[in-house]
């Protein structure tokens, strides 16, 4: 497990755009954190690294974003309105945990509880990269990771 201290969004931008360079296809980035941690903003940057011009938001009402056009697709989830594992399984999301690209999901901790979710034959899908963003001061993140599967 890594941890590092971003003092500004564009710290925490870069650290994205870092893995965004570095990223593999099949990769998904769980993201959890309070309202304001910087997960989209980590996406913004991840975004960067793979390449991709087009304006990155946070998906909340659309539940899925995607964005081609890069060296990888980038499928950006956002489970906030989700409330149970059922309902995120009703929306039809398992596609994204093997992802032909990177999948980045924002609030990933409402899947399956503080672990990566299962694929529905109850192993662990592919490559995950699990992130903790806590917010320290205003402008400060702790942001945790650690790399699990692949």
């Amino acid at each position: 497990m890594a941890t590092c201290i971003s003092h500004s969004p564009a710290q925490t931008e870069a650290l994205g755009e870092a893995w965004g360079r570095q990223a593999e296809s099949g990769l998904v980035i769980g993201l959890c954190g309070d309202l304001g941690a910087g997960k989209t903003q980590l996406v913004k940057g991840l975004a960067r690294g793979l390449g991709i011009t087009a304006r990155v938001h946070s998906p909340t009402f659309a539940l899925i974003n995607v964005y081609p056009g890069g060296r990888l697709t980038l499928f950006h989830l956002d489970l906030y309105r989700l409330d149970t594992p059922q309902q995120i399984a009703a929306a039809g999301l398992e596609e994204y945990l093997a992802p032909a690209g990177v999948t980045a999901i924002e609030w990933a901790e409402k899947w399956e509880g503080r672990r990566p979710p299962s694929t529905g034959h109850g192993s662990r899908s592919g490559r995950w990269r699990w992130v903790r963003l806590e917010t320290v001061t205003e402008t400060e993140r702790r942001i945790t990771y650690e790399d699990l599967g692949g």
